[in-house]
């Protein structure tokens, strides 16, 4: 049973192409994901608690990351009280 969805022709360019990648292009290619993860986690966040602050828009956010007990030794929130 394979855990990807993509044929194994696509699957084997996509190697190929990563393979022929400098270790610049494949971090840059993680970061511009990371980066769109992050993006989708906002618009969820804005989605569901509409009319809340930048600054609990960035702790939801965090929480989504960081360990709870950090997040309330850090900065006083609780996620699982607040919700993430």
């Amino acid at each position: 049973m394979s855990l990807t969805d993509t044929p194994p022709e696509i699957q084997k360019i996509l190697v190929e192409g990563y393979r022929k990648m400098s270790p610049q292009e494949k971090m840059k290619r993680v970061s511009e994901l990371n980066r769109s993860v992050l993006q989708m986690a906002l618009a969820r966040i804005r989605r569901e608690y509409r009319d809340i602050s930048e600054q609990e828009e960035k702790l939801r956010l965090a929480s989504l990351w960081i360990d709870k007990d950090l997040m309330i030794k850090v900065f006083g929130w609780n996620p699982q009280q607040e919700g993430y």
